[in-house]
């Protein structure tokens, strides 16, 4: 369990890199913001303190924790944290989005970019590949675990709930699953585009072990992902419902969806960093 002292300075570098996200969406005026921001301090607190991994990046990452995202169009808090754990320089955050960049709008591989394997933004798959990466930890007798992070709006694709039948019936019990259940999506609220009803209820009766939390406390966090931890190995697999608020930490952005895809200018930028501490230096 994470002290409180780790608890201050996980929160320190989720302020980092929530100045990251809007300041590279905002100088490409392209990108998504407000499911980067909702899912940033998840992402903190699963690098710097949960996930087992290795920045001298491998791509079969044997004997390592694996994390596949589907959602991928949030791919800047994912490069954010990428960068400031290690994979690679801080200063490449710079060119995002921009031609000949590693750093796409939508995670790929054949840049080489590390920390990446998998093409992902392509809603629903992502729960798909998780599920084969964790059988195939099985098979080579490891006993890591594999993390993959859906949003809500793409729990509406039948692919996910194909693969949820698949990973309870094959008891694929050394997965953790985790939804940002943050209630919106590019078009608007999730409940007047294509409402998911009772979240939990649906994946219980699919199978899995069903956990809930709030995303965006940094101890709750921490608590969740490793009460999840302690559930893996039983048979079933496991299904973290992460409660978010779409654009946290930035005030105008919070809680709808018009941030979902769309740039601060230079005023909203201006606005977004006076609320969000500089930690580690902005790149």
């Amino acid at each position: 369990m994470a002290s409180q002292a780790n608890i201050q300075e996980l929160e320190k570098i989720a302020s980092q890199v929530r100045r990251d996200i809007v300041r590279m969406v905002h100088a490409v005026n392209s990108g998504h913001p407000g499911g980067s921001l909702g899912c940033t301090d998840f992402f903190v607190a699963l690098y710097f303190h949960i996930l087992k991994h290795n920045i001298e990046f491998d791509m079969d990452a044997k004997k390592e924790d694996l994390f596949f995202l589907s959602n991928g169009h949030i791919s800047p808090v994912w490069y954010s944290v990428l960068a400031r754990s290690g994979y690679f320089e801080v200063s490449e955050l710079s060119t995002f989005r921009k031609i000949n960049s590693r750093l796409q709008g939508h995670p790929t591989t054949e840049e080489h970019l590390p920390g990446i394997r998998i093409a992902s933004g392509s809603l629903g798959q992502g729960l798909s590949a998780a599920l084969g990466a964790a059988q195939t930890k099985k098979l080579n007798n490891e006993d890591n675990l594999v993390y993959v992070l859906m949003g809500d709006g793409e729990l509406q694709e039948g692919q996910i709930w194909e693969a949820a039948m698949y990973g309870a019936h094959h008891k694929v019990d050394n997965i953790i699953a985790t939804v940002d259940y943050n209630g919106q999506q590019i078009d608007g609220p999730i409940s007047e585009v294509m409402d998911l009803k009772d979240l939990k209820a649906k994946w219980q009766a699919f199978g899995w072990e069903v956990i809930e939390s709030n995303g965006n406390n940094m101890s709750e966090i921490i608590k969740s992902l490793e009460h999840a931890k302690s559930l893996t190995g039983k048979g079933k697999p496991v299904l973290n419902l992460m409660k978010t608020e779409m654009g946290y930490g930035v005030d105008f952005m919070q809680g709808t969806h018009k941030w979902h895809g769309v740039a601060p200018n230079d005023d909203e930028l201006a606005n977004a960093l006076s609320q969000l501490e500089e930690t580690l230096g902005d790149y």
